[in-house]
């Protein structure tokens, strides 16, 4: 639904998909009869009911997808770079992400600047929403297990307990929450936990005093007629972390004040195709 266009054009020209543990999710296939039209799909998973349920799948590997890998390599030779390669790479090259460059503090570039200033050095922990999306988009992420997120579960509040539990797990790391400030609010009470563990926590709020996402499915497909996501209720995200910070100097918040309109794009509407993407 938010993906590159270049992945998006790939999945719809394909001649061969192959999914690994993948559950083919509304999110992930949208228009189920436009989806990967031209393709023969091999799906590998443990879970026999997952295979056929959203789509139609040619041939099926069930089991511990390790093993299963480890088979096929042995049945496939190497294959060099083709005209198929060459046509992904314009794709790429031709539709990057980007995001208007101006005065405002947007989103995109804190993702950016927290790769740049950390030098990828760090853990990223979610909450769900614009948050999550701009997260995968704009931090370039170099190490496995790096992006920690709840992926299409949709669990506001999940990064902040995330975060702590990371933390634990890694302590020599530094782990970052990047938050929206409605799903910060469902579970900021948890900041006491990181206090009384003196956890090096930071928890970054991308602060648009909207559900942004909702908003913006509101503003695309409703006409732009706004119910119940307006939650600027003036909460001072500054002073709470303050108050977070009185027994001990580890955990930090911080607060971005950006755009309440700010949209994460492209997108793909409901029912559309994936390479049909709305990207204004």
């Amino acid at each position: 639904m938010h993906g590159v266009k270049a992945s998006n054009f790939a999945i719809t020209e394909t001649d061969l998909l192959i999914a690994i543990g993948a559950r083919f999710s509304d999110r992930v296939i949208s228009n189920v009869k436009k989806f990967a039209p031209h393709a023969k799909i091999v799906h590998i998973d443990i879970d026999p009911a997952e295979v056929g349920k959203n789509v139609f799948t040619h041939y099926s590997l069930i089991g511990n997808i390790k093993k299963i890998l480890k088979v096929l390599n042995t049945k496939v030779e190497k294959k060099g770079a083709s005209d198929w390669n060459t046509k992904v790479d314009e794709w790429k090259e031709t539709f990057p992400l980007t995001y208007a460059d101006d005065s405002v503090l947007r989103p995109q570039y804190i993702m950016e600047r927290i790769d740049a200033i950390t030098g990828g050095d760090v853990l990223i922990t979610t909450e769900v929403g614009q948050n999550q999306m701009w997260a995968a988009q704009f931090f370039k992420y170099t190490h496995p297990r790096q992006f920690i997120s709840s992926g299409g579960l949709g669990t506001m509040g999940y990064g902040l307990g995330a975060c702590i539990g990371t933390q634990f797990a890694k302590p020599d790391k530094k782990v970052i929450n990047i938050a929206g400030d409605g799903s910060f609010r469902m579970n900021l009470t948890e900041i006491a936990t990181a206090v009384e563990y003196k956890l090096p926590i930071i928890i970054a709020i991308l602060n648009n005093r909207v559900l942004g996402m909702v908003r913006q499915w509101q503003q695309y497909f409703y006409g732009s007629r706004y119910a119940a996501t307006n939650i600027d209720r003036g909460t001072d995200f500054v002073a709470l972390a303050k108050e977070a910070l009185k027994s001990t100097d580890r955990p930090v918040v911080i607060n971005f004040e950006i755009d309440r309109d700010e949209k994460v794009l492209p997108m793909v509407a409901p029912g559309a195709a994936v390479n049909e993407l709305i990207d204004s």
